[in-house]
């Protein structure tokens, strides 16, 4: 799951995989702005079969909070 999330994150900033760990965030990827942040959610929500809230979005703001997300969501 973890290598899952990293390499969705990865296709869809456009960033090498090396530079992505579960301490990414916005604020150590540059391309990771709002409208990037949506297209992660929308991959991840078809990638694994869910819907997360708003309040989860909101809180999705590094790659370590999404794989645990992710994991609450996935049976």
């Amino acid at each position: 799951m973890k290598a899952r999330v990293l390499e969705i994150v990865s296709n869809v900033l456009n960033v090498p995989v090396d530079r992505v760990s579960e301490d990414s965030s916005p604020d150590t990827i540059k391309e990771w702005d709002s409208l990037m942040h949506m297209n992660l959610v929308l991959t991840l929500e078809e990638e694994f079969g869910v819907h997360f809230s708003d309040e989860q979005i909101m809180e999705m703001l590094s790659v370590g909070q999404i794989i645990r997300t992710v994991l609450e969501l996935v049976p």
